[in-house]
């Protein structure tokens, strides 16, 4: 059953916005890491970034639309992008709350030095990877080393202050499953991370973000080859969780590509998958009202958030279906 025969099954036709408050930003594909699971085939040979004429009209939007509290940069690696200083600088100056989408091996870069203190300064909420809390499985999606230099990054960020109680400076984890599979519960292996890497570590976090993987670009080339792609779609369909439809992602936010183009989600991001009103289309024709408005574009790939507890960019959607 497709996505949108499992919405008609349960009496939906549309799904339509409720209030947007996030604009998330794609800066651009480059990064400096080539993960398996990675929905936006980001890598070091990817060059597509944004212009600083397109940040400006980002910006300009922000300036417009108070009612747009939360700036979401994510990429590739967002922070190797000439825009992304720029636009965390002037989100910060309109009283945004930022969230940076961070690999975390980024901060070790040699070109960002400084990065860590920038974010720390502009009080960025960091938002990062990290798949698992055992060194095995953390290279095995990411490549070999990703997990030591991870762990240094937020060794990096616990001494500035992030993730500790009464600094304001917030840290998040997500996971992403290692293979064709469901999250377990959030809330119990937030639990089990923070008590692995503090005791490993002596590092500590503010939350974990449990993440679906979508089944879209270098995920789904890999569930081809392995030939399970039919298996997990059905296993998403079968998961298929009501509740978490009225709590979707898309429904209050709007997504910025690095070209400008908007779209539902990143994801619809990555399929090219526009907005069903194309005037509305670019950052230079923003209308907030007329966004709120509008059908929002749909596929099966979105059976990847409604399935189980639910899945978005800020983690599980609900308590998992009993």
């Amino acid at each position: 059953m497709t996505f949108s025969e499992t919405l008609r099954h349960h009496g939906i036709q549309k799904i339509r916005p409720t209030r947007i408050t996030t604009l998330q930003v794609n800066v651009g594909k480059t990064c400096n890491q080539a993960c398996q699971h990675c929905h936006v085939d980001a890598g070091p040979n990817r060059t597509e970034t944004m212009s600083s004429e397109t940040a400006e009209q980002v910006i300009g939007v922000l300036t417009r639309y108070p009612q747009l509290e939360i700036l979401d940069i994510t990429g590739g690696a967002p922070e190797i992008h000439s825009v992304f200083r720029q636009l965390v600088s002037a989100g910060r100056r309109l009283n945004r709350q930022i969230i940076d989408r961070c690999n975390l091996t980024v901060l070790l870069e040699t070109s960002q030095k400084d990065l860590a203190s920038f974010l720390a300064q502009h009080r960025v909420v960091i938002t990062a990877s990290l798949p698992c809390y055992l060194e095995k499985n953390v290279n095995k999606q990411r490549g070999q080393g990703a997990y030591e230099k991870s762990i240094a990054a937020l060794k990096l960020l616990n001494l500035l202050g992030y993730g500790k109680e009464d600094t304001g400076l917030e840290l998040n984890l997500v996971y992403n499953p290692l293979g064709p599979s469901l999250p377990p519960s959030q809330a119990a292996l937030e639990a089990d991370y923070k008590a692995q890497l503090l005791k490993q570590h002596g590092i500590v976090f503010n939350h974990l973000l449990t993440i679906t993987n979508m089944p879209i670009s270098r995920f789904r080339d890999d569930l081809m080859r392995r030939g399970v792609l039919e298996a997990y779609m059905q296993k998403l369909t079968s998961a298929f969780n009501l509740e978490a439809v009225q709590n979707v992602m898309c429904r209050s936010l709007i997504s910025v590509g690095w070209d400008g183009r908007l779209y539902d989600c990143d994801f619809n991001q990555m399929l090219d998958l526009g907005l069903t009103e194309p005037a509305l289309g670019h950052i230079s024709t923003f209308d907030l009202a007329k966004l709120e408005q509008r059908e929002i574009q749909t596929g099966d790939h979105c059976l990847g958030c409604t399935a189980g507890a639910g899945s978005s960019c800020s983690g599980a959607l609900l308590a998992p279906s009993r």
